[in-house]
């Protein structure tokens, strides 16, 4: 059995991603198989319930009010709408679902309207999960007091390259909101963005800081960057579909016990490129119409997928390619990057 390790080294993370790629993916399969069914999927929905008009300036984001996308603003979704949406979720397959706003931090007047969503969805029988900016501790325990699972806030890339990315944000202030999440007793939904334009050194600097926390994150996205059109980031080099392969296995390997998300940028991906993914220890995608401005495959897609690889969703008895696809949302879904 793979030792749950929180002190590892970036020579021997780089070690890792040096391995032959079938090395590595043998080694990256092997642990999996030792935490999860390989044959097994978690599937999440992720809501925007408040977009656009955000103040920070995440130079990947579309959903930043520093720049101009043509992303139309929304003020903060009503609670039964967004009860709604994650009733049509559930009956879809997906046993997570995810609320995101455009936020700094959540405010004091909108704070009660959010608690008030984890409770409503909670009682649907959903596991929940939250992406609102910044937090304070009182604003954790009131999230888990509700009833809140997961709290998503993504380190988003190594610490070297993030003032390269964010200026509005800093590192240190995003592990602190980590620690109230972990103190208050949610799950910690943590990752990053690949193809950013970052180097191989600071793909190897981003999971050393996650696997080295005092815990691992039970949660790990790693999305690979939509470029999107008005963002510093729209003409930056696309990643190599190995690189980010590696990523998902060297990922897996450092944090055995952790869902690993292929998130943002699966509609890119060719259904090769995502099995491998699979097979490399992802075990958890987004499930839905798109991610904020950023299209995910369609359902059917998904669906079609999964029977041809013979996964199923988590959660069900059913295999995958049984679950009937919801009527598409008119909502847009959050970009898996705060």
């Amino acid at each position: 059995m793979s030792v749950i390790r929180n002190n590892w080294t970036r020579n021997e993370i780089q070690a890792l991603f040096d391995l032959p790629l079938m090395d590595l993916l043998f080694q990256a399969q092997t642990i999996h198989r030792q935490f999860f069914d390989p044959n097994r999927i978690q599937m999440s929905t992720l809501l925007s319930i408040k977009t656009g008009a955000c103040p920070e300036d995440c130079k990947y984001c579309p959903q930043s009010g520093h720049y101009n996308t043509g992303l139309k603003k929304e003020k903060l979704l009503e609670v039964e709408k967004v009860v709604t949406q994650a009733k049509a979720a559930r009956d879809s397959g997906a046993s997570r679902f995810c609320m995101g706003a455009a936020w700094k931090n959540p405010s004091d007047k909108d704070f009660p309207v959010v608690l008030e969503m984890v409770r409503q969805v909670r009682d649907l029988g959903m596991e929940t999960c939250m992406t609102l900016g910044a937090l304070t501790p009182e604003q954790a325990d009131a999230l888990a007091q509700a009833g809140l699972d997961y709290y998503n806030h993504n380190l988003d890339t190594s610490p070297e390259y993030y003032a390269e990315i964010i200026s509005t944000r800093t590192y240190q202030g995003r592990l602190d909101t980590l620690t109230y999440v972990r103190d208050a007793g949610m799950k910690v939904c943590s990752g990053g963005i690949v193809g950013m334009g970052e180097t191989a050194a600071d793909r190897v600097g981003l999971l050393q800081q996650l696997a080295n926390m005092p815990a691992h994150p039970d949660s790990v996205p790693i999305n690979n960057l939509v470029k999107v059109k008005g963002t510093p980031l729209a003409d930056v080099d696309d990643l190599d579909a190995f690189d980010f392969i590696r990523t998902i296995a060297v990922a897996r390997i450092t944090m055995p016990a952790s869902y690993v998300r292929l998130s943002a940028g699966r509609q890119q991906m060719s259904e090769q490129t995502q099995a491998l993914c699979f097979f490399a220890g992802a075990n958890s995608i987004f499930y839905g119409e798109k991610l904020l401005t950023t299209p995910l495959p369609e359902e059917s897609q998904d669906v079609a997928m999964f029977k041809r690889l013979g996964l199923q969703a988590e959660g069900t008895s059913t295999p995958s390619h049984v679950i009937q696809p919801h009527a598409q949302a008119n909502h847009p879904l959050y970009y898996a990057a705060s």
